[in-house]
């Protein structure tokens, strides 16, 4: 790799509460080594305003506009194809990053050839269970441990320019990033979370001291997307399914075969046959 530059994307749209405090924050966190690129869909006037704000910022280092929502593929492609640097990064803007967090896992993968994407933990730290992810827990090059698994969070995560390289930009018959990730896995690169884990405040959790999600009511004014395809109705019903997702990627196998070909498929059946409570 040829320098320490880490060019990051923040994805905004119409949330202007969580974005002053994700983009102030993520700004902070950047030392002369790293670029944040922002990319801010539709025309939400207050959370624009907040963007532009943060313009003369020395980190800032790109703006684009787009009056229409180009969801998560044509930002990050954008970035992918613009970005020169050895890493590059997305973080969300219901995202707050805690210190060092590019200065970590920048130097794991400068010091770890094999990794592919490396994520912050972007549940409480009290969802990881040490003991139960023991298994999948791998030490490497420099002293770096990582919990293995394909795929990671959309947000949170550095990544090398040679995955990209080699793999394309994100085609538009993936589901997302995860899809994106289990790819790379499967081409051979470690993905997973840094351990000793570092934390990323994730505010559409309930439990976040920074989450607008403190009511039913709030929860259908704000209703995040991915609670919305599940048909979640209450805060309740959202924090159990975060923390069902948190328990899950403890125990998911972290061998990418195990998700593509006949492997995939036997997967699935045996996934079938658990929910119709025939298998246990």
């Amino acid at each position: 790799m040829s320098n320490l530059t880490l060019d990051i994307l923040m994805i905004t749209y119409n949330r202007p509460e969580y974005t002053r405090l994700s983009l102030s924050r993520l700004l902070e966190s950047c030392d002369d080594s790293m670029r944040v690129w922002l990319w801010h869909n539709g025309d939400h006037a207050e959370t624009l305003d907040v963007v532009r704000s943060y313009e003369n910022h020395p980190r800032f280092h790109r703006f684009h506009h787009s009056s229409e929502n180009g969801l998560v593929r044509e930002p990050t492609n954008w970035l992918f194809k613009n970005a020169d640097s050895d890493l590059l990064s997305v973080i969300a803007d219901d995202c707050v990053v805690s210190e060092g967090w590019g200065q970590k896992l920048s130097k794991a993968h400068y010091d770890e050839p094999k990794f592919g994407v490396l994520a912050c933990w972007h549940f409480p730290v009290e969802d990881f269970d040490m003991q139960l992810a023991e298994p999948k827990i791998r030490s490497f090059t420099g002293g770096h441990k990582v919990m293995l698994n394909p795929w990671v969070q959309g947000s949170g995560v550095v990544m090398k320019r040679q995955c990209i390289d080699h793999l394309g930009l994100l085609p538009p018959k993936d589901k997302g990033f995860t899809s994106y990730c289990m790819r790379i896995a499967a081409a051979g690169w470690v993905n997973g979370w840094y351990l000793p884990l570092i934390p990323i405040d994730h505010m559409d959790d309930p439990r976040s001291v920074n989450t607008m999600l403190r009511s039913d009511a709030d929860l259908a004014e704000h209703l995040p997307l991915s609670a919305q395809f599940r048909g979640v109705r209450s805060i309740n019903e959202w924090t159990a399914h975060l923390r069902k997702i948190a328990r899950a990627l403890h125990t998911t196998p972290s061998d990418p075969r195990q998700y593509f070909g006949l492997r995939k498929k036997i997967r699935r059946a045996i996934m079938r046959l658990k929910r119709q409570e025939l298998l246990y």
